[in-house]
């Protein structure tokens, strides 16, 4: 485990964390601790106060792509070998996606990612080696992504090869779920632009369900998740021609 990963764990779980306890925790100098600090700072993923290291708000999207990193950052790293050279993607909002976006600007010879997420265009902003296409329109503070029918006008614009979305929840009857539904009703008109639709979750959401519909069984190619995903729910999805890719 990292260095950064093992302080992202420590802080999340802990809310608040003074740097001289973090110094202590990791056998590292307080110094040292500190460029750490600014460095995830600097990412977005944790807040700073004087001698300390704070999550952020429970809203931000940010606060959530720092939850289980490790995971997460696993699940991205394994979607980003599904992308061949020359294909074009969209990626939808979410903490696994935003991950996504970061391997794809380091991949070499890639060279667009159209996504109607103002976090993840802002969470790249510094790769100077790949180039971003941020659909318009209603922007949504607090999952930071534009909804609408502008962003619906926007993408339909574009023919891509992949559409990587995460999700709210499950229900092993109707496929996946969200929350919100303008959010929903927007990446329902994103995937209409792509060949494949890619789900990216963490395993937790298995194990909850949104409130409103967002994909069915049908209309999803492949799911990205940890193994923390269950023999039954992974066999369902495999009973309806999913594919389950799991990131070790």
């Amino acid at each position: 485990m990292s260095r950064e990963i093992e302080l992202l764990n420590i802080i999340t779980k802990e809310g608040k964390v003074s740097v001289a306890d973090l110094s202590r925790r990791t056998n590292v100098s307080q110094v040292t601790i500190r460029k750490d600090l600014d460095q995830l700072e600097a990412k977005g993923l944790i807040g700073r106060e004087h001698g300390f290291a704070v999550v952020l708000n429970a809203d931000d999207l940010a606060n959530r792509l720092a939850r289980n990193y490790s995971t997460k950052r696993m699940i991205a790293e394994r979607a980003a070998e599904m992308i061949q050279e020359g294909e074009t993607v969209m990626i939808e909002s979410g903490s696994c996606c935003a991950l996504l976006a970061e391997e794809i600007s380091r991949k070499k010879g890639f060279g667009r990612i159209i996504t109607n997420s103002v976090f993840i265009a802002n969470f790249i902003r510094d790769s100077r080696g790949i180039n971003v296409t941020l659909l318009g329109g209603e922007f949504q503070r607090e999952s930071q992504v534009n909804t609408g029918p502008m962003t619906k006008l926007c993408a339909g614009q574009f023919k891509v090869d992949k559409l990587f979305v995460g999700t709210d929840g499950f229900d092993k009857n109707s496929g996946f779920t969200g929350r919100d539904q303008v959010r929903t009703d927007t990446v329902r008109s994103m995937a209409e632009s792509a060949k494949k639709v890619i789900v990216l979750t963490d395993s937790e959401k298995f194990g909850s369900s949104g409130l409103v519909h967002q994909f069915s069984f049908d209309e999803i190619s492949t799911v990205v998740t940890d193994n923390g995903i269950s023999r039954e729910v992974a066999d369902e999805l495999m009973m309806h021609g999913i594919s389950v890719v799991v990131a070790k």
